[in-house]
């Protein structure tokens, strides 16, 4: 059966998930697989910093289940060094990379995340970047940069060229970690060095990315996340397949968020499927600890 949305986390290889998402005795080469059995996509943060091998990715493709997807960074050698320039011979790495995903069926959309130093003057330079990539593959393309929010006539002309395209837009919602002082110095440092951005839920294409990110407490994100269970459900009724990953400060607790917004989304789609039992535990009886 086709899922609805994919739902994830921005990485799999967490430690502290030992015993909950993940058996207590689990190896870390078991560590993904479990996590494909419960959740349906992850972020592929690392792809940011260095590319695996080609061996590397078809193993994950082996490792994972035939629904799951991968949504992976653009290398910042192409976003931020280059900043989409002369980047030729680095994006066809990458590329060769998405394209073995794509064979097996594990390919999201990929993240094409931009400095906040990339203006609306450098809008010019994105539309020839993605005229020039494979457009058999799917993309989103997260901005930081004041020039693109609020109406402005960068953004209107950068969602003309999304659309024209078939980019996605990733929303990037950091409102609940910045909502209240840190409880702890893991929150205290990501309030630093998460941006604040204004968020404007609209999906541009096909598979809206939603990048939420939360508090340690995930009973402080409560409101937010009814506020997005009625768009997400939105998209999906209008046959859209949202990406939505849930950030906390403190990684352990990123299932956890992931779960109750899937538990509110839920209460706007009763016939959602529950998701499956944690290899670890029940994830009902876990959540209760927090």
């Amino acid at each position: 059966m086709k899922r609805a949305y994919s739902l994830g986390c921005p990485i799999w290889a967490c430690a502290a998930w030992q015993g909950s998402l993940y058996g207590p005795k689990s190896p870390r080469s078991k560590w993904l697989t479990e996590y494909s059995q419960v959740f349906q996509a992850v972020e592929g943060n690392n792809t940011f910093y260095g590319l695996p091998s080609a061996d590397t990715v078809q193993r994950w493709c082996q490792e994972t289940a035939d629904d799951f997807h991968f949504v992976l960074k653009f290398p910042r050698a192409i976003t931020h060094d280059k900043k989409l320039r002369d980047a030729a011979t680095e994006t066809r790495a990458f590329v060769d990379l998405l394209d073995i995903l794509a064979t097996a069926g594990r390919l999201g959309p990929s993240m094409l995340q931009l400095p906040p130093y990339f203006s609306g003057a450098d809008l010019p330079i994105l539309a020839d970047y993605l005229k020039h990539l494979p457009d058999s593959l799917p993309y989103a393309v997260e901005l930081r940069h004041d020039d693109f929010f609020q109406g402005s006539t960068h953004e209107r002309k950068l969602e003309d060229l999304l659309r024209q395209q078939g980019v996605d837009r990733v929303i990037f919602d950091s409102r609940p970690l910045h909502s209240a002082a840190p409880n702890d110095e893991i929150e205290a440092a990501n309030q630093t060095r998460k941006p604040r951005l204004p968020v404007n839920p609209i999906a541009l294409g096909k598979r809206p990315v939603l990048r939420l990110i939360g508090r340690n407490d995930i009973s402080q994100v409560q409101p937010w996340l009814e506020s997005w269970a009625p768009t997400v459900h939105a998209w999906i009724q209008n046959n859209l397949h949202p990406y939505i990953f849930t950030h906390t400060p403190d990684d352990r607790f990123a299932p956890f968020l992931a779960q109750r917004f899937h538990q509110q989304l839920t209460q706007a789609m009763p016939s959602l499927p529950a998701l499956k039992q944690w290899p670890g535990r029940a994830a009902p009886q876990q959540l209760e600890l927090f």
